[in-house]
């Protein structure tokens, strides 16, 4: 495993692809049994903060191709016990319009064909899954972010989709009618990976496109830039303000018995 030097990660979506000055930061490339991921290690909110970006700072791995395993891996090698992740998603429910943020609590998991467990080998662990973020970060990200100003939806179940194609008109319709409220393609299998390495997870998601049975724009990548790009100040300072409200001492759930945490972590690595 990699010296630990960070508790604390932000995982970067679509249109967050840096986080630090590049003078103030150090880039790391960390071999895990999965493969390689590219990780950065700066100062944001008064800690020292491990970032990845989902994407590639190029934006060139499609969502279905993310290496959520050795991406998870190498933020658990580095001492990552909280991981704020942001996210771009798009409103399902009118109640959640464009330009709005939102905690998201729940997911729904429609994806396919994705490595979402780390347990394939010599053991099986039954991940527990009724609040798959942390419910302490969620408390503590809610009021940092009244702290601030910050306008937020505090609850959000968000359906993810196998990507990289947006949704049918059809789909929206039935995701909401099983109960969800946004609609993205990277939140699965991250969380779950996360929570087997019992690291604590919490979700900013920024609603880039509504309903498309309302007056909206038809969704569509250079939409979803656009406003990304727009609203990248307001992301970042609420990242900032979440990770400086983080206790030293937070300690994630212990999910999974930590024997078998350190098990996976011993495992040998791709080079």
């Amino acid at each position: 495993m990699t010296e630990a030097t960070a508790s604390v990660a932000v995982i970067g979506g679509s249109g967050l692809y840096n986080l630090f000055d590049a003078d103030e930061s150090e880039r790391r490339s960390i071999a895990t049994p999965y493969g390689t991921a590219e990780v950065t290690l700066g100062d944001i909110g008064g800690r020292r903060t491990a970032f990845l970006t989902r994407h590639g700072v190029d934006h060139a791995t499609a969502p279905h191709l993310i290496n959520y395993r050795a991406n998870i891996w190498a933020l658990a090698s580095l001492g990552v016990k909280a991981i704020l992740s942001s996210a771009a998603v798009g409103a399902v429910n009118p109640n959640y319009p464009p330009g709005s943020l939102v905690l998201t609590d729940q997911y729904i998991d429609r994806t396919n064909g994705r490595a979402d467990t780390f347990f394939d080998e010599g053991s099986v662990q039954h991940l527990a899954s009724s609040e798959p973020f942390c419910p302490t970060l969620h408390t503590i990200a809610a009021r940092a972010l009244d702290g601030i100003g910050e306008s937020v939806t505090k609850t959000g179940t968000v359906v993810v989709i196998q990507g990289p194609r947006f949704s049918t008109n059809a789909e929206v319709a039935w995701f909401r009618s099983i109960g969800a409220d946004t609609v993205n393609m990277t939140l699965y299998p991250e969380v779950p990976l996360a929570a087997e390495l019992n690291i604590g997870t919490v979700n900013l998601s920024y609603i880039t496109d509504g309903d498309p049975g309302s007056d909206e724009e038809e969704v569509s990548a250079g939409l979803v830039f656009r406003r990304l790009a727009e609203a990248q100040p307001r992301i970042i300072g609420a990242i900032e303000a979440i990770i400086r409200a983080l206790p030293e001492d937070y300690a994630a759930r212990d999910l999974i018995d930590s024997a078998e945490v350190d098990a996976v972590l011993a495992r040998g690595v791709i080079r």
